[in-house]
């Protein structure tokens, strides 16, 4: 009986998960792959059950709505290189652990100062000084904005999620104050397109592309802040931050302005992204000029792990859906829910493969078991 009982009690359970110490970059990809893959199959099998409808023909619809045409796929590239942007422009502070829920405050500010110069001085200064002005008016905007929620942590340890989420409906009231001065028309309740007749502070073509600017400022960002986190004595600083505030202390790192510095940084790129819309892409200035991208950036940082190239295929995905679903709620007459449905569903599998990338599970053999109770 005690013998029973013995093999019993050390009877393994019928899995077991154990933290992998390293994966191959190979394997995980195949793994992030297969789950894609996967997530398809999955979207398929709703699409059918919801709709009835081929998931072929719908997935073609996604794709067609997103780079059916040259100008859809510039769109597309157009939003992908907004979103990209802020994602880098949050990264820093979250690689910091400081939960910088603002980017939508940053980027309205960084906008509506582009926005200001446009109106004021954009047919009264050359391209050559308006242009950069803009970019760097944006820039340090933005940057004031981002460090201010970034002083009272490092100095009174407030709570930044909040701040900085609070931050956000306070920009959203100066842009609704400013737009009570520069209504067009008046009474219209917005802006409407700055210096349309003009097109003064408006981004021109780059080699013959529409958004060739956008295109250059956001790669080039994009390569600045990888090798910065990834090779710069301050991206080593911000890496030992955000594993330990303690350990960064004991390593003689002022961690009051690593701070208040990184906040500062991941502002001015969100107000770059600012200057981006307004004078790049939208020409007008809105509540509504962000449309949510500052929340959607998060799901880009913490997919890519932090990684800047990783977030232009993690961006371009998302967008690629996005617009895939206008066409989809046209075409198959539809409400945009059913792309939602199908991104969710992809990014659930994307989000659960990284568990299988960083665990192992395994199995009880039955040559195990057999052991147990000879025992």
């Amino acid at each position: 009986m005690s013998k029973e009982m013995t093999a019993v009690s050390n009877k393994e359970p019928l899995m077991h998960i154990s933290k992998r110490d390293e994966i191959d970059m190979w394997k995980a990809w195949a793994i992030r792959l297969g789950a894609v893959l996967l997530s398809l199959v999955v979207c398929a099998g709703v699409i059918y059950a919801l709709t009835g409808l081929n998931p072929l023909e719908v997935y073609k619809g996604i794709f067609d709505g997103a780079v059916g045409t040259k100008r859809r796929t510039w769109m597309t590239i157009r939003d992908t290189l907004v979103l990209l942007c802020i994602a880098i422009g949050i990264t820093p502070a979250f690689k910091m652990r400081f939960w910088n829920i603002g980017a939508e405050g940053q980027v309205l500010i960084g906008g509506v100062t582009s926005a200001a110069m446009m109106i004021y001085l954009g047919n009264s200064l050359p391209p050559l000084v308006l242009f950069p002005l803009m970019l760097l008016g944006s820039a340090l905007s933005a940057m004031v904005w981002a460090a201010i929620p970034a002083f009272f942590k490092a100095y009174w340890n407030t709570n930044e999620t909040l701040f900085t989420l609070m931050m956000n409906y306070v920009a959203m009231q100066v842009i609704t104050y400013c737009i009570i001065f520069w209504e067009n028309p008046k009474g219209s309740n917005s802006v409407g397109t700055i210096n349309s007749s003009t097109k003064g502070g408006w981004l021109p073509k780059l080699f013959g592309l529409e958004y060739g600017w956008n295109l250059v400022i956001v790669l080039a960002l994009t390569l600045a802040i990888f090798i910065y986190l990834k090779y710069s004595k301050q991206g080593y600083e911000i890496a030992v931050v955000g594993e330990s505030e303690n350990t960064a202390r004991y390593a003689g790192i002022n961690v009051k302005k690593v701070i208040i510095r990184t906040m500062a940084l991941s502002g001015a790129i969100c107000g770059i992204a600012g200057f981006i819309i307004v004078s790049g892409a939208s020409h007008t200035i809105s509540t509504s000029t962000v449309g949510g991208r500052g929340f959607t950036a998060i799901i880009v940082s913490w997919l890519s792990k932090f990684n800047a190239f990783a977030m232009v295929l993690v961006s371009f995905f998302l967008v690629f859906m996005q617009k895939g679903a206008g066409q989809i709620a046209s075409q198959f007459n539809l409400n945009e829910n059913a792309s939602d449905v199908i991104t969710g569903i992809i990014l659930f599998f994307i989000l659960g493969c990284e568990f299988f990338i960083n665990y192992k599970v395994g199995i009880r053999s039955k040559r195990k078991e057999a052991g147990a109770k000879l025992s």
